[in-house]
């Protein structure tokens, strides 16, 4: 795929400068450009020459004079200027091997792209790099990047990707240490497959790379009710749980006694699983690894006691939807709102995950046809209160495809859409 321009954003740098849509972008100040990684570092300077090939294929050079890091304003046919790199892996936990049939194609795709971690967060194995592509993350310095490690041995990491290539992760990420590139790093942890001594293991290895592997999320693997001929896995329970929270936290202290800084943490699931109470606010140090449900509970309860709360509110009752996991903690904080305000009616249901199976029970994969399942026919007042973590990315879409305008019209409610902080639930809570 060819960068292809196809818009240019008004009042922008590029705007009525001889750029036109259809015309392909050759290179910025000499330096070709292949995709959205080279297009970034290139055009951050503020002085730029920009070679064009028009729809005739005549090449004309464009001078343009910005501010540092200013974007251009320029929109190509797809965000990568690129085609997106298919996962090579066979993991054993893939959650997408485990989706049921019938679902959008797009959901059946996997990425292992070292671009997307860069620029949107995306976890990867490392395993799909070439050696010009390490090559350009450690040329360009693309920092931070964030990095599926799961197990340090290289056989058991081979194993546990399905890739033979996969024991070759530490060797990588010592290449991206050694050329101070910040790694984030991510441990799915299956049940007597990479805990115990292993995890330990995994946790030494990359103690032994901080600061570059700066901070390291350890999350329960999800388990569907779609595992027919799939590897055979096993959910956490409560002493499973409590056992690798124990062993993290132990490490964890040992490393801010030697770092400065715990390095590890455990996803909410696992306190969840465990029964005990979420650590402290400041136990997080600034929530690093919070885009992987880590100190996720706790910033919203933290932000919800901070809100600065409605003193009026609609006093017409309300449901609050959201996962089996998390129903106390949002229970919980609806009666200090009633607390702080007598007018407020409202009550919260957990959506049973019949779609994936009842061992899945995190509000994210919560899909629109089990709400419509379990709460047609009930009393649930007038407005209906649903996390935006349940929606596919800037969609009003859940993953079954049920949109937000059915649930309106086949519950007769008002759908109200709550972001990911205390401060909005608050106010979802009050009507506002």
């Amino acid at each position: 795929m060819k960068p292809i321009i196809v818009n240019i954003t008004k009042g922008s740098p590029a705007f009525g400068r001889r750029i036109f849509p259809g015309d392909r972008l050759v290179s910025v100040n000499g330096h070709r450009i292949n995709d959205v990684l080279d297009y970034k570092y290139y055009t951050y300077d503020p002085k730029l020459l920009l070679e064009l090939a028009g729809k005739d294929g005549k090449i004309r050079l464009v001078k343009i004079i910005k501010g540092e890091g200013e974007d251009l304003g320029i929109e190509f046919e797809s965000y990568l200027m690129d085609n997106a790199r298919h996962c090579a892996n066979k993991c054993i936990f893939c959650f997408v091997d485990q989706l049921p049939k019938g679902m959008r194609e797009t959901l059946y795709f996997k990425d292992d792209d070292a671009r997307l971690s860069f620029l949107q967060g995306n976890y990867i194995t490392l395993t799909n790099l070439s050696e010009r592509e390490l090559d350009r993350i450690i040329d360009l310095h693309i920092s931070p990047i964030n990095v599926s490690v799961h197990a340090s041995e290289p056989e058991l990491r081979a194993m546990m990707l399905g890739n033979k290539n996969g024991g070759r992760g530490i060797e990588i990420m010592k290449r991206l240490q050694n050329a101070g590139i910040v790694m984030n790093c991510q441990i799915v942890c299956c049940p007597d497959i990479n805990d115990g001594e292993h995890l330990m293991r995994t946790m030494e290895s990359l103690a032994s790379m901080y600061p570059e592997a700066a901070s390291v999320s350890v999350v329960p693997v999800g388990l569907t009710k779609h595992r027919d001929g799939l590897y055979p896995l096993k959910p956490f329970d409560k002493d499973s749980a409590n056992e690798v929270i124990d062993l993290v936290e132990s490490f964890g202290e040992k490393c801010l006694n030697k770092y400065g800084s715990k390095i590890f943490f455990c996803a909410d699931e696992f306190y969840l699983y465990a029964g005990r109470e979420l650590p402290s606010e400041d136990w997080y140090e600034g929530y690093p690894q919070i885009e992987n449900g880590v100190g996720l509970l706790r910033s919203l309860i933290t932000e919800f006691e901070e809100a600065d709360f409605p003193k009026t509110a609609d006093p017409a009752p309300f449901t609050a939807v959201t996962g089996v996991s998390a129903a106390p903690f949002i229970r919980d904080l609806l009666e200090r709102a009633k607390e702080k305000n007598s007018k407020i009616t409202g009550q919260v249901i957990p959506v049973i995950n019949d779609f994936f199976g009842h061992t899945i029970n995190v509000a994210g994969l919560v899909t629109g046809g089990d709400i419509l399942n379990q709460l047609k026919g009930k009393d649930i007042g007038k407005r209906l209160l649903i996390p935006r973590n349940m929606l596919r990315h800037g969609e009003g879409v859940f993953l079954d495809d049920v949109t937000i305008d059915e649930l309106e019209e086949k519950l007769g409610v008002t759908v109200r859409i709550v972001e990911q902080d205390g401060d909005d639930l608050a106010k979802a809570f009050c009507g506002k």
